[in-house]
């Protein structure tokens, strides 16, 4: 094995990149369903799922997918300032950049959508959207109802889900999409191809079913787990290859060492 496991480590360093999307069959499946509600006529569509079920990743693949040839843009991150949310969707629309010192007017930026009507519809994907206050989620329910514009939105699945049960959004919200965690199955395939696309097939071929089982008992197949899980792994084998190179074998992967990391993140007790 020619490369080393620092870089075997770096495959699972969580971020949202358009090269750090995997398609599975489940991610696909959601894909394709968000992909086709952008051509019907709904005015908002939700992602929806646990931290680290994939929303962040599914709305960055599509951005770049259909940024050449579709008017859409991308928030990662919220804009909780409601003076800067209203520049920045009134900026993106316009191409026009607004001065510093000067705020858009919310009354002015509705009639600006309603001028656009059956001329242009632009597509705003926000992530992380329990984040926003009531107010501004108002106000983005208000533009969606000109048609102009069309909200893809991303929210955490809480206990109380308040935001969604809300009456404005059950009646503008027409698909919903559901993420979830990875089945054991999903899981063992998403480990395979970030290990292979980066070359490390040898060690992947290591792994043995009961070693996914057993990584998928600890992370409930969430993928910012799973990244975080082989991660840990990895650096643990790193430290060996560097100081105690001995202790580990070429041909065999650890089970000692898939516990060790299980300890060290707190899944089980030492």
């Amino acid at each position: 094995m020619n490369k080393s496991y620092e870089e075997l480590k770096n495959v699972f360093v969580d971020m949202v990149d358009q090269s750090a999307y995997v398609e599975l069959e489940s991610t696909a499946y959601n894909y394709s369903v968000l992909e086709s509600s952008l051509d019907k006529p709904l005015k908002m569509v939700l992602l929806y799922g646990k931290p680290g079920t994939g929303k962040s990743m599914l709305l960055n693949k599509l951005y770049h997918d259909m940024k050449a040839y579709r008017e859409i843009h991308y928030f990662n991150s919220p804009i909780l300032s409601e003076k800067e949310f209203l520049k920045s969707i009134y900026e993106a629309m316009s191409g026009q950049e607004i001065p510093t010192q000067m705020r858009v007017n919310f009354d002015a930026l509705l009639k600006y959508c309603l001028k656009l009507k059956d001329k242009r519809e632009v597509v705003f994907l926000l992530d992380e959207c329990q984040l926003y206050s009531e107010a501004l989620m108002e106000k983005i329910r208000l533009l969606s109802d000109t048609r102009v514009v069309k909200f893809v939105i991303t929210l955490h699945k809480t206990d109380n889900e308040d935001v969604i049960a809300k009456e404005h959004f059950k009646t503008r919200i027409w698909e919903v999409i559901e993420m979830s965690n990875a089945n054991e199955y999903d899981m063992e395939i998403y480990i395979q191809k970030k290990m292979i696309a980066e070359g490390f097939i040898d060690f992947f071929n290591l792994m043995k079913k009961k070693h996914f089982r057993y990584i998928h008992s600890h992370t409930k197949g969430n993928f910012r787990e799973t990244n975080k899980y082989l991660y840990t792994l990895f650096d643990i084998y790193e430290y060996y290859e560097k100081n105690e190179p001995a202790k580990i074998s070429k041909k065999k992967f650890s089970t000692k060492i898939l516990e060790m990391a299980a300890i060290r993140l707190g899944y089980i007790n030492a």
